[in-house]
């Protein structure tokens, strides 16, 4: 962060000197509010960003012709700050300009034509939109193929990002080719431990994972957590989502001993590397009570569902649907217990949530109603 301060100040004092040097709508003036938009950029306070960036693009706007390449590069920083505060439409709006602007300005097949058309399909991705993403991906692909090197790494998050909207699509087999081509580019491009490769392996383990081929996708979790050991310090987050990724992957194969050791690894990181209250925090714990409920050691399981379920009210809104998995995790615990009157009131307290947060065809609200049926016959 330090080095951040310095180069806002230095920026800061560049700013000052110009709008004294200069007329009120010189490009430079627009360059240096752009500079400084980046640092608050990469110092996540969007808002600052988003007010030098567009200060920015007004004086653009004056002083420069209505296509020119650095209109396209303002539009394009004030969608990625939007993009980053998940104001998706006006992300849109703004990459969109960008793009325009660039089609005019630039040739038919150059990089920024892909790069805009990637931050395209990267909106449209995060709208759930994805036959519009897939659509946005394989353009900016296209481009990238004629405009690059055969194994240029841009390349490579090209097949990723097609990977990933397959994956959401539930198309394995195509998300499977488009993350394996994205690794294979990797491989030759990038240093053998570097992080873009572990996650490579680690989203070919989710496919693997969503295609019931349990001990390929732990193969390739495990490929993807030796690289991280080399590549990140010790408690970086990405270590909590690699253990418990394998954990999974033992608990689903019944090895329910390596999966608690797994989990309980990913816990130990995030309580050092997250705050006490992050929804994410609980994730492990959830998971560990998962195991013990299917070793039959209910108690233990309660407790840990406990636990995730007390943070989870600080981090969630009250009616968040997380929070009715949590309580019907809690009233299975009781019920395997015997404890019928907990059971019960966890059980319908699930149902309150799902009620108020889910359309009322829901499986879940089914599957709560269910539960509610049978601890009532116990009574």
């Amino acid at each position: 962060m330090g080095e951040y301060s310095k180069a806002l100040s230095s920026h800061e004092r560049s700013l000052e000197i110009w709008k004294i040097a200069l007329p009120p709508n010189h490009p430079d003036l627009a360059s240096s509010y752009n500079n400084i938009g980046s640092v608050y950029d990469n110092m996540g306070e969007y808002s600052k960003a988003l007010s030098s960036y567009e200060r920015s693009v007004e004086i653009r706007k004056t002083a420069l012709p209505p296509n020119h390449p650095d209109l396209a590069s303002s539009y394009n920083n004030i969608g990625s700050v939007y993009y980053n505060m998940g104001e998706y439409s006006k992300a849109l709006s703004s990459y969109e300009r960008s793009l325009e602007i660039q089609k005019i300005a630039l040739p038919p097949n150059h990089p920024n034509l892909a790069s805009s058309y990637n931050n395209i399909g990267s909106v449209y991705y995060n709208m759930g939109e994805y036959s519009k993403a897939l659509l946005s991906y394989g353009r900016s692909l296209e481009i990238r193929k004629i405009a690059l090197p055969s194994n240029h790494p841009d390349l490579a998050t090209s097949y990723n990002n097609i990977g990933n909207v397959h994956n959401n699509m539930g198309e394995y087999q195509k998300t499977l080719s488009s993350y394996e081509r994205s690794l294979e580019i990797r491989k030759i491009a990038l240093p053998p431990n570097h992080p873009d490769l572990a996650t490579s392996y680690n989203n070919i383990g989710n496919v693997y994972n969503n295609m019931g081929e349990y001990s390929k996708a732990l193969s390739s979790y495990e490929r993807s957590l030796e690289i991280q050991k080399i590549a990140l310090p010790p408690n970086h987050p990405d270590f909590a989502h690699s253990y418990n990724a394998i954990g999974m992957m033992y608990d689903n194969m019944g090895e329910y001993s390596k999966a608690l050791s797994s989990y309980e690894r990913s816990l130990e990181i995030r309580k050092i590397a997250l705050p006490p209250n992050h929804p994410h925090s609980t994730g492990s714990d959830n998971n560990i009570g998962l195991v013990y409920y299917n070793m039959g050691e209910y108690s233990k399981a309660l407790s840990s569902y406990e636990q995730s379920l007390e943070i989870q009210k600080i981090a969630l809104p009250p009616n968040h649907p997380d929070l009715a998995s949590y309580y019907n995790s809690i009233g299975s615990a009781y019920y395997n217990m015997g404890e019928y009157w907990k059971a019960l009131s966890s059980y319908e307290r699930s149902l309150e949530i799902w009620k108020k947060s889910l359309p009322p065809k829901h499986p879940h609200i089914g599957l709560v109603k269910r539960n509610i049926e049978i601890v009532k016959k116990k009574m």
